[in-house]
């Protein structure tokens, strides 16, 4: 592999053009901005490793497939994902976000680390090989959405309709992080679920004067109350039922999670926060992160927020709600629970419109594939990483993998402070190298 190593070095200042080339091109699913040109430039992309491409339709974006048949064994499929999260607010970044800027070792753009440096990183760990020997050591699949920042709405069905196309020994999923201080590299094996609704309370047919509100019932009061009995001071959820299906933690899940490193100053700094929630430090915070759902109030809107006064009783309030699940959980029962619970309290007016939802997904750690992986980190990098048993975040693993028995891992080239979805997204360069590197290794040690 040193010769492939070799000649990813030498050629890097291409390859991080080629990252910068996605870079520059928007795709922002959720206001259909430069999505075919995105999607047109992938399979761009693809064609430099004389892929064969293929435009799955949907009835959103569509989804690219490309392989590459070696005759071997084994299979090896990488997903990603081609949009990206809405840049605003625009006036935050320093730079362009659709315009990469290096500054000081990093590349700053929207996408950059989530999802298009992955996704880049992959198609020129194949090129790489390529050069370096020729044919590859393994059969290679891409599969590349395009609607995973609106919640993947079409991946299901690509599962169901082409599974043919999904058959494979292992995915390398999306990706994962490093460390910025002690740059340990974070292999990731699973994720959270999600339950992501909006709550609506109605009241007169239109906004009133606010001298109406001595008689008649503002609807943002009755959602404060509301929202209120979702949760204690404690951080307790108490929706009857919620943490029925949690799953406690083994003694492996535990060892995991402790190897972790989370440094809680630098953390508390770069948030501008002076502790965390209900005081928690050590393994109780790393625990509380991974393994614990959550209920969070996203948003709220109701009445006159501009500038100045207005004297007005507002007509409706909505505010958006996220449920983070842990294994075993499901959107759909917790939504359910949510409408049990709502009605129980005596808040049966209040709609629940349940926006999507994502299941947890695991992969076993003592799976062949979730060793490859770790062997291949131990080979390019000099840090020993840091093994997530579950993400924080979510990630649509499910909707492709649910019932395949196909084990997914996630590593990457972002870091810790990337700030994904936010002004001044960023990876290091050395980040992007190294994880071209690492996806080299796997194809090299999945293959034997």
């Amino acid at each position: 592999m040193n010769k492939v190593y070799q000649f990813i070095e030498e050629n890097s200042d291409m390859y991080i053009k080629w990252l910068i080339e996605a870079c520059n091109q928007p795709s922002v699913s959720a206001q259909n901005r430069g999505m075919l040109k995105m999607k047109e430039l992938v399979k761009t992309f693809l064609q430099r490793v004389d892929a064969s491409v293929e435009e799955i339709e949907t009835d959103g974006f569509p989804i690219i497939y490309a392989h590459l048949d070696s005759e071997k064994e084994k299979t090896l499929t990488f997903y990603n994902h081609y949009d990206v999260q809405p840049e605003v607010p625009v006036e935050q970044w320093l730079s362009d976000p659709f315009k990469a800027d290096i500054r000081n070792g990093q590349i700053f753009a929207r996408g950059v680390a989530d999802n298009k440096g992955n996704l880049i990183a992959r198609i020129c760990a194949v090129h790489a090989y390529q050069q370096v020997y020729g044919k590859l050591p393994i059969n290679i699949k891409f599969i590349f959405e395009g609607e995973e920042e609106v919640g993947s709405p079409h991946l299901e069905y690509f599962a169901n309709q082409f599974p043919d196309k999904l058959e494979t020994d292992g995915v390398i999923w999306e990706g994962g992080t490093r460390g910025v201080k002690d740059r340990r590299p974070h292999v990731g094996l699973g994720v959270k679920g999600i339950c992501y609704v909006e709550l609506i309370c109605k009241g007169a047919k239109f906004d009133l004067h606010s001298s109406e509100a001595a008689i008649i019932e503002n609807p943002a009061w009755r959602l404060i109350w509301a929202l209120n009995s979702l949760k204690d001071e404690q951080e307790n959820i108490l929706i009857e039922g919620f943490y029925d299906d949690v799953i406690s933690l083994s003694e492996k899940d535990r060892i995991f999670i402790q190897s972790m490193d989370f440094n809680e100053e630098e953390i508390k700094k770069l948030y501008g926060i002076k502790s965390f929630l209900k005081n928690v430090t050590g393994n109780e915070l790393k625990e509380t992160l991974t393994a614990e759902p959550t209920c969070t109030i996203c948003g709220i809107n109701s009445g006159y927020t501009g500038e100045g006064t207005k004297t007005v009783l507002p007509s409706t309030a909505m505010v958006k709600l996220d449920f983070r699940l842990v294994p075993n959980q499901t959107p759909e029962k917790i939504a359910d629970l949510l409408r049990k619970h709502l009605d129980k309290s005596g808040f049966h007016d209040i709609e629940i419109r349940q926006s999507h939802g994502i299941h947890p997904f695991n992969t076993d750690p003592s799976n062949r594939f979730v060793e490859v992986v770790l062997e291949s980190v131990d080979q390019v990098y000099v840090e020993p990483p840091v093994i997530l048993r579950n993400l924080a975040g979510s990630s649509p693993m499910y909707k492709m993998l649910k019932n395949t028995g196909i084990p997914a891992v996630q590593i990457g080239v972002a870091n810790l402070q990337s700030n994904y979805h936010a002004p001044n997204e960023n990876i290091f360069i050395d980040d992007y190298i190294q994880g071209i590197k690492v996806t080299a290794a796997v194809m090299k040690n999945f293959s034997q």
